[in-house]
């Protein structure tokens, strides 16, 4: 019995050994780290590429700026294959200038882009700068976009992978964990670096990048539990003066200053340290993004024993299958109450309504519009859940800004060198109104006042003003040629001037279309001294005329387009005249114009362009005639540019002319290009079937054209197998 015992007391011993040895112990919990650094963050990615190779399975994640938007994506289902394809799709280009497509503005916006080079906030009668380069939109709206499978998660720990991100007070200088409220906010606001991005509100604190005061979130991510902390650090090391350059880089050394120190300590919580080798890049290195994703890949690897001890061979993450659907059902639009914008016109932008089916595009394009408008400082919105529909909850914060100052530098071959100054005001007499007026001084003073209610859909009203002047030697004599014969001349050196004010009301029709009435007075004079030496009038009229346009323009840049089409139609009866040349009956004029932009391949665009007009009555006047020649200006009256020919060389009160364009980007911004051009022109040109059968007029150029900070600079040498003198044109900035 004895041997009986010893044997069971032995039995229950190894027993218990061996139930200790088959106790499996509890995996770590393996926190993930990603501190801030612009484009240098894109180390991350590669990062990311071996941690899934090694089988680790990442429990939480806690990031900062460019880190917190890697980790953001990746917590929210993305794998790092999926995030790198997402960034190489991306342009950078234009997310840091918060790009918006010139489809989204008005005809009053458009023109705005594409006549002032630079423009400054005036308040309390101080010009200012203005508070940041971009408002983050274009990337707000893409991470809306990216996010939407998790839009409905609104603690950050319910995501896939439990997730927080660190952002600046920048009232207090504290720093602001982010674990809850809506994703693609929060990720804005943790990469919000100051200067570039503006400030980003959320729950009343006004937030900026995450790395002002904290861009290595180690103790956050302990705090949640995690066992193992694997930090990759993309932050610069401090640089001497010689490495100081430029403003970006002082910057990024200031905010660093404390980010380092800070850091040491960090260091010590840390359990896996990675440190990619990419001092050759800045925090702006976007367009070498892949050679960075690669450092990090390799700094990642050269741990690779190390992080594959907290990997398992079964673990693989599984990445985002299906994205949810790009449509979305829109129950309510709410949009918080405005002071000096009423609901509808808010509305009217987004152009889509209440209980529509619409898709991200169509809402990207509505905030575009919003934004476009430049009369909200702020502009945020969520996708709130609302049963099987969404509610679009919108928050506008009014631009206190109501006054601006603008700049802009021209030069052409007919007006000359000219510097316009303007002045910007909104809000004068109603809500939606703003009124601006542009002074230009040079060798032609001139002068533009336009005030303008914006209604939307709704009728909405304006009244313009403007002056031209120039002073050039011409080819046509305004008088169908009389007067060069009669003086046995060849040319006739004249002083233009124009003096015209416009009442109008106009409306977006069929949501593209912008169509229009009004009255227009003029007062014309057209001097030369050529003939008498004591000066000599042609012409001292004042007229009155109606007129009326249907104008829609799709078109992604005006002066380099490379895609989008265009149409615009005018009709002007002019019905009353001073009468100074004793010749005035009454007559219209209807021209109209139609054009296209399509890329035939990678950075090569065609350019077409067609247009007619033709006068209507007993006998036109000749100085409202359409005129033909040069390149550069922006168009007057009936005056159209035409390669080949000298600046207003060709009239007749009726024409028809073609263009085409190949335009060839050879680096960045940068243009090649070849034009062709042909037309038809004379006095009643359209009497009979002539014009068919025959092209009179033909011209071509080849030139050369960088898309400046201030405009196009372009240079073009033109010809004409007609003429035996060929001409080089000079255009630099926007045309005004």
């Amino acid at each position: 019995m004895k041997k009986i015992g010893w044997l069971f007391l032995l039995f229950l011993a190894a027993s218990q050994i061996w139930a200790q040895t088959d106790v499996v112990k509890p995996r770590p919990k393996v926190g993930l780290v990603l501190s801030g650094g612009g484009a240098k963050g894109f180390a991350h990615i590669g990062v990311l590429k071996v941690l899934e190779k090694a089988g680790v399975k990442v429990d939480y994640i806690g990031g900062t700026s460019m880190g917190a938007v890697v980790g953001g994506l990746y917590a929210s289902g993305y794998s790092a294959q999926q995030i790198d394809s997402i960034f190489k799709q991306t342009d950078f280009d234009a997310l840091l200038s918060d790009y918006i497509p010139r489809a989204s503005k008005n005809f009053y916006e458009k023109n705005n882009d594409e006549r002032y080079a630079f423009t400054l906030p005036v308040h309390k009668m101080k010009v200012g700068i203005p508070t940041a380069i971009s408002r983050g939109m274009y990337n707000y709206n893409l991470l809306n976009k990216l996010l939407n499978r998790v839009r409905n998660i609104h603690d950050f720990n319910q995501l896939p992978i439990p997730f927080l991100c660190m952002a600046t007070d920048i009232e207090t200088g504290e720093e602001v964990l982010l674990d809850k409220g809506y994703l693609p906010q929060a990720l804005l606001a943790s990469g919000a670096f100051p200067s570039l991005f503006a400030p980003v509100e959320i729950d009343g604190k006004w937030l900026v990048d995450g790395g002002v005061a904290n861009n290595f979130p180690v103790e956050a991510i302990k705090n949640l539990g995690a066992d193992i902390i694997i930090g990759v650090d993309v932050q610069d090391d401090l640089k001497d003066r010689k490495s100081l350059r430029d403003a970006t880089k002082i910057l990024v050394q200031i905010s660093n200053l404390q980010m380092i120190e800070k850091m040491k300590e960090k260091l010590n919580k840390t359990d896996i340290y990675i440190k990619p080798d990419i001092n050759d890049y800045g925090v702006i290195s976007f367009d070498q993004g892949s050679e960075i994703v690669q450092k990090g890949e390799e700094a990642a690897m050269a741990l690779y024993d190390k992080i594959k001890i907290f990997g398992a061979t079964d673990y693989i993450h599984q990445p985002i299958k299906n994205t949810a659907s790009d449509s979305l059902n829109i129950k309510n639009i709410i949009i918080n109450p405005l002071k000096n914008y009423t609901r509808a016109y808010a509305v009217g932008k987004l152009r889509f309504k209440q209980n529509s089916k619409i898709s991200f595009d169509d809402l990207r394009r509505g905030i575009d519009n919003i934004t476009a408008t430049q009369n909200f400082s702020s502009i945020s919105y969520r996708l709130d859940k609302n049963q099987e529909f969404d509610d679009l909850n919108i928050h506008l914060v009014e631009n206190p800004t109501q006054s601006y100052v603008r700049f802009a530098l021209h030069y052409d071959g007919l007006y000359k060198s000219g510097i316009l100054l303007n002045i910007t005001q909104k809000k004068i007499l109603f809500r939606n109104d703003v009124a601006s007026v542009d002074v230009i001084l040079g060798d032609n003073l001139r002068y533009n006042f336009d005030y303008y209610v914006d209604n939307g859909f709704y009728w909405s009203f304006g009244f313009r003003s403007k002056y031209n002047r120039f002073n050039r030697n011409v080819f046509t004599d305004f008088n169908d040629g009389a007067l060069f014969s009669q003086w046995n001349i060849g040319s006739l050196n004249i002083d233009f001037a124009d003096f015209t004010n416009q009442l109008y009301c106009q409306s977006i029709f069929i949501q593209k279309f912008v169509v229009g009435t009004g009255l227009e007075h003029k007062y014309l004079t057209i001097e030369s001294k050529t003939i008498d030496d004591g000066g000599s009038y042609f012409e001292k009229s004042h007229y009155g005329s109606i007129f009326g346009y249907l104008k829609f323009d799709a078109l992604d840049n005006k002066y380099f387009p490379k895609k989008g089409w265009y149409f615009s139609g005018d009709f002007q009866n002019y019905f009353y005249s001073s009468n100074y040349t004793k010749s005035f009956n009454n007559f219209s004029i209807l021209k109209g114009e139609f054009g296209f932009a399509q890329k035939i391949f990678r950075k090569a665009t065609l350019k077409y362009q067609s247009e007619m007009g033709f006068a209507i009555g007993k006998e036109s006047i000749h100085f409202f005639d359409f005129v033909l020649g040069g390149y550069g200006f922006a168009p007057l009256n009936n005056f159209k540019p035409f390669y080949g020919y000298d600046f207003l060389s060709l009239n007749g009160d009726a024409y028809i002319k073609s263009a085409f364009t190949f335009d060839y980007e050879i680096f960045k911004k940068n243009h090649v290009n070849f034009s062709a051009n042909y037309a038809n022109i004379s006095d009643n040109m359209f009497d009979n079937s002539k014009w068919l059968s025959k092209i009179n007029y033909s011209g071509y150029a080849v030139g050369y054209g960088i898309e400046s900070i201030i405009g196009p600079a372009e240079i073009k040498y033109t010809w004409s197998p007609e003429q035996s003198k060929s001409y080089v044109w000079v255009s630099l900035g926007f045309w005004f």
